[in-house]
This record gives C-alpha cells, structure tokens and sequence, in this order.
C-alpha cells in the first residue's frame, strides 16, 4: 500500500502545480542561443531560494561541451561563508528544443530531470535568466559576480510580464571585488 503513495503524492502535486499555472499564459523563452557562447562560467545573481540551495554563498555555474553533444554542469557554492566549505553538484544538460536552443532539461542524479529554459539573454550574453514552465524555479546570472542596477530592473519588468513573482527572489551573495 505505501508504495503507491509516493507516486499518488507526486501525481497530486503536479496536478495542484498546473492548477496553479493555469492562468498564466505559456512562458516564453529567448528566440534563440547559440550553446558555445552559453558555455563558460556564469555566477548566480538571485534565485528562487530551493532546498538544495540552502546555506550557499558564492553560487556558480560552469557548463562545458561533452563528447556527447551534451552538457556538463557544475554547480558549486560555499557553504554560510565565502571560506566556508565548498559544495559541487555536477550534472548533464541536453537540448529538448533544436529550433532554438533555448529549453533544455538537466539532471544531477538518475532519473530526475528538471526543465531549464532559458527565458532572458543579454546580447552579449553578459547575463541570462533560467525559469520553468511552471514558474516555481527561477535563476538570475552574469558573467561577473555582480550586475548593474539598471540590468536587473529591466530583467525584473521583463520577468513580471511573464508572470513571475519576484518579490520571491533571494539576492546571491558573492566576495567583495
């Protein structure tokens, strides 16, 4: 009998998940990403705060090209202190939408997997903003540790006309340059 709870539990979440989306009209991703400029390291500027995140400071992000095709990803942070003990999380990412290259789907253990789409994109691809369809995940990042307050206020607007909610986003801290 308990065997099948876990899956009912999960069925349930989901569906109140959607229920709750609903409303919202599809969320949009970037027209599209060219995946070798994507590649390189990327620091975490605010996020949605998620369980697995708990205690990090000094979030990063590098994504290399593997001789797959696909993506590896190694998240790292420092744990309460920009000294504090280093946590990595490694993972694969592959592409779920060739036509643009903007909706992946990444994993760090088997067999869960997670959408990352990639919803905003600096013409330089200075920062990037990584969302859900659900809206429930939702990343800020840069090629530096820090972003100009213009750049966030305008990520910011762009992100509440998709429907997020931002005032959920917790700022990332990182080192003092």
């Amino acid at each position: 009998m308990k065997a099948f709870m876990a899956p009912l539990l999960m069925i349930m979440v989901c569906a109140c998940a959607a229920a709750s989306t609903s409303k919202l009209p599809p969320l949009s991703t970037v027209p599209s990403v060219d995946l070798k400029r994507y590649l390189g390291t990327w620091y975490e500027i605010a996020s949605y705060p998620r369980w697995f995140q708990k205690g990090c400071v000094a979030v990063k992000a590098e994504y290399s090209l593997r001789d797959d095709g696909a993506i590896r990803v190694i998240n790292s942070c420092r744990t309460e202190t920009f000294d504090g003990e280093l946590r990595l999380a490694k993972g694969k990412a592959w592409v779920v939408d060739t036509q643009s290259n903007a909706k992946l789907k990444v994993r760090f253990f088997w067999p869960f997997s997670g959408d990352y789409w990639i919803i905003d994109l600096g013409a330089d691809y200075e920062y990037a903003v990584v969302g859900a369809p659900g809206r429930d995940y939702l990343w800020i990042l840069s090629r530096t540790p820090a972003m100009s307050t213009a750049v966030l206020d305008g990520i910011l607007a762009r992100l509440e006309a998709q429907g997020y909610d931002t005032s959920k986003l917790a700022p990332t801290k990182h080192p003092p340059r």
